[in-house]
């Protein structure tokens, strides 16, 4: 996989862009100026980021994700993992038929649902899954592949499923283990 270099990275117009931050050749990134990534974060090949994001640090977006954070924005935030062919949105066309709907169409004949999405740290969430607009995942949330997670999560807790739904708790041993790589890193 090839990464663009630092010097070409920093005159893309990122809003803000960390150290040993690596983004794909292969990635389509849109609207740089409105997604800042911190420190020691990564997008893979194939992802499409759009719109208002802020990732944190040590974040890791896998191949073929879309993460599409329109007008209201995304907030990924540290040790968050998105894996393989994840799609985040924060718009929702109107599928009852009270509205038209897609992108061609003017705002005056849309009802589209737009929210703000929140991921919060330590979170993983693994393959093919979708988070709709207005999911606020809690700090140390799990959620199983191919899941659908349409409501909010509680902090440290394991979802799976179609809409996605409570498991069990998540294991919080990972703190221990950042407190030794914060150390190692230093």
């Amino acid at each position: 996989m090839a990464y663009y270099s630092d010097k070409i990275l920093h005159t893309l117009g990122f809003k803000y862009i960390g150290k040993n931050v690596k983004i794909s050749t292969n990635a389509s990134i849109y609207n740089c100026d409105k997604i800042s990534i911190n420190d020691n974060s990564r997008i893979d090949d194939f992802c499409v980021i759009s719109g208002k994001i802020k990732i944190g640090k040590n974040v890791h977006i896998t191949p073929m994700c879309l993460i599409a954070g329109g007008e209201k924005g995304i907030i990924l935030k540290d040790y968050t993992t998105i894996a393989y062919a994840v799609k985040i949105f924060t718009q929702n066309d109107d599928y009852f038929g009270m509205s038209m709907t897609n992108s061609t169409i003017p705002k005056q004949y849309k009802n589209e649902l737009k929210q703000a999405i929140r991921i919060g740290k330590y979170s993983i969430i693994g393959a093919g899954s979708i988070i709709m607009p207005g999911v606020h995942l809690k700090k140390g949330t799990s959620i199983g592949a191919m899941s659908l997670v349409t409501k909010n999560t509680k902090s440290w807790s394991i979802y799976i499923g179609s809409p996605a739904k409570k498991i069990k708790n998540r294991s919080k041993y990972l703190l221990k283990l950042e407190k030794s790589y914060i150390l190692d890193t230093q």
